[in-house]
């Protein structure tokens, strides 16, 4: 059995230690919020933070996450920046079909959490991995600087 620390709380899993992070958060744990896109860490829709840092958890296993702590797009919103970052995208109206957005919310609030005032140049390397086939990147960009500006 292994011990994970996932969005504050203690959970275990009887997971095989090479099984992708993503496959027991969804699986096991029945979070399945972050979303299975391409299964190599191209397409950021299964985004996680991973001791605060997004991570791509489709391909991390999850006995390298079983020491760290695990936040999902369940939990994201209880932290300043993810609550901003939610309402961020409902104000700017970003989702589109929606697949990836959990995944790109992720990836945005990790940006915000360590870079209050981003530029664009910030704004496109840290969402450079995440992939929208509805294309609402104005959307996101315009979102994430929403989110900034709340934060301020």
């Amino acid at each position: 059995m292994l011990t994970l620390d996932i969005n504050g709380k203690k959970l275990e899993t009887d997971a095989e230690p090479d099984t992708p992070l993503l496959w027991v958060l969804r699986d096991h744990l029945g979070l399945t919020g972050s979303k299975y896109g391409c299964g190599k860490a191209l397409c950021g829709a299964c985004t996680v933070h991973v001791d605060g840092t997004a991570t791509r958890s489709c391909v991390l296993p999850v006995s390298a996450a079983a020491t760290m702590k695990i936040t999902t797009i369940e939990a994201v919103g209880n932290s300043t920046v993810g609550k901003a970052v939610q309402d961020a995208w409902v104000a700017e109206n970003v989702p589109q079909c929606g697949y990836c957005q959990s995944g790109q919310v992720m990836s945005a609030t990790a940006l915000l959490t360590t870079n209050k005032k981003p530029t664009d140049a910030d704004i496109d390397a840290a969402m450079s991995g995440n992939i929208c086939r509805c294309a609402t990147y104005v959307r996101i960009r315009s979102a994430i600087k929403r989110a900034a500006s709340a934060l301020v």
